[in-house]
């Protein structure tokens, strides 16, 4: 990205999280999501998804087919669920209007691992780097954005005002890294919280039937004032600076370098050992209040509380059932339009990287202009930005599915 623009991206909060990153990218619950799926089948939204005979692919240049393959197996995973269990997320999506049945996502997602597998074990180079076997064996379908989604958020906000008739665009979030406390400090005065006690043994459909709970009655702006701690109403799991809180609200995901004393320095104890301890952070459930795409991250109302992970998630309807992803294979989108599970190539000046869609967030509710691509572990925006500086901001995207 060039830098000017990357300024303006960050002002302007166009990313996801993550999950989130979850992550965003936000992996996230509340959103409003559009069931209807069968209006997506529209003379609209034919002109935005067209099918390739011929596509021009140019040179394959995926970071890692093996981490592309444990991405795929979690989202098949997830999808195995059913229909059932996440109603408008669990479906075929837009591939539908071009024989692209849920079942046919599984099978596209399955062969990746499938042929990762095979050449790893011939000890051969992956046939998923070959843009001829990429197009012998896949129905390459050109996604277009659909600009005047994009338009109604543009006012100030140049890469929206700015996106081309051919290619999306796409921003990018990152797996927060932060250092924290086990106990409050004046430099860590804000915590991330676990969801609250009274609702601790609830599923969330029965949490969310319920407006009296406390995660519904209280905003960001109220959890930050100590209203939680004051009243026990929910347990602190590691203290922050409110930088580093508000970039792990954003981004769906941190792994916190905690230290487990008063002290923020993190030195060594007399034994030798250290007293920092590493923890991944992943957003739970969220107080229902909407993503507002035109206030900066600090005024948002919606505020998350978070669950210890063993890795890096991405999109589940709740914290029990959650798709691990990898950073540079995994994207966010508008999984109630897209439908989980689809195989993205993104194409920029001749190199095609193959991802996964496996993430949401709150800025992807009925939005086909745009992708969020998880670009890796970053300490805060400057990190972020001498990694991406030169990172484009618009790419060409297709969306694969196994030939018949």
């Amino acid at each position: 990205m060039k830098s000017s623009s990357l300024f303006l991206f960050t002002i302007n909060v166009l990313v996801a999280w993550s999950t989130y990153a979850s992550t965003a990218i936000v992996s996230h619950q509340n959103i409003n999501l559009n069931l209807n799926l069968s209006a997506a089948v529209t003379s609209s939204a034919m002109s935005i998804y067209q099918l390739e005979k011929s596509p021009a692919l140019g040179k394959m240049v995926t970071p890692s087919t093996a981490e592309l393959c444990s991405v795929a197996k979690g989202t098949v995973d997830y999808l195995a669920l059913g229909k059932d269990y996440d109603p408008g997320i669990i479906t075929a999506g837009m591939t539908a209007q071009f024989g692209g049945d849920l079942e046919r996502v599984k099978r596209t997602l399955n062969f990746i691992c499938q042929i990762e597998q095979e050449d790893k074990l011939a000890g051969a180079p992956s046939r998923l780097m070959d843009a001829e076997f990429i197009v012998k064996h896949f129905d390459v379908i050109r996604w277009m954005p659909d600009k005047k989604q994009a338009q109604g958020f543009a006012k100030n906000k140049p890469l929206l005002k700015n996106i081309p008739d051919d290619k999306i665009l796409l921003t990018k979030y990152y797996i927060k890294l932060a250092k924290g406390t086990a106990k409050q400090t004046p430099e860590t005065p804000y915590a991330l919280y676990a969801i609250p006690n009274d609702e601790k043994d609830l599923t969330l459909e029965q949490a969310n039937a319920e407006p009296s709970l406390t995660r519904h009655q209280l905003t960001k702006q109220d959890v930050i004032t100590g209203i939680l701690d004051q009243d026990k109403l929910a347990d602190p799991m590691v203290w922050l600076s409110r930088y580093d809180l508000e970039d792990s609200l954003m981004q769906g995901t941190v792994k916190v370098d905690i230290t487990n004393d008063e002290s923020t320095s993190g030195d060594i104890t007399s034994d030798g050992s250290s007293e920092i301890t590493s923890q991944f952070f992943n957003v739970h459930r969220n107080n229902g209040i909407g993503y507002q795409r035109n206030l900066k991250k600090e005024e948002q109302g919606r505020y998350w509380y978070f669950k210890k992970t063993d890795s890096v998630m991405g999109y589940g309807k709740d914290a029990n059932y959650k798709i691990p992803v990898y950073p540079l294979v995994t994207v966010a989108g508008d999984l109630a339009h897209l439908g989980l599970g689809k195989l993205i190539m993104l194409t920029h000046n001749g190199e095609s990287r193959l991802t996964v869609l496996a993430d949401t967030g709150g800025a992807f509710e009925n939005n086909q202009y745009q992708l969020d691509y998880l670009g890796g572990y970053f300490k805060n925006w400057d990190d972020y930005i001498n990694t991406y500086r030169t990172f484009p901001d618009y790419f060409e995207a297709r969306i694969l599915l196994l030939k018949e």
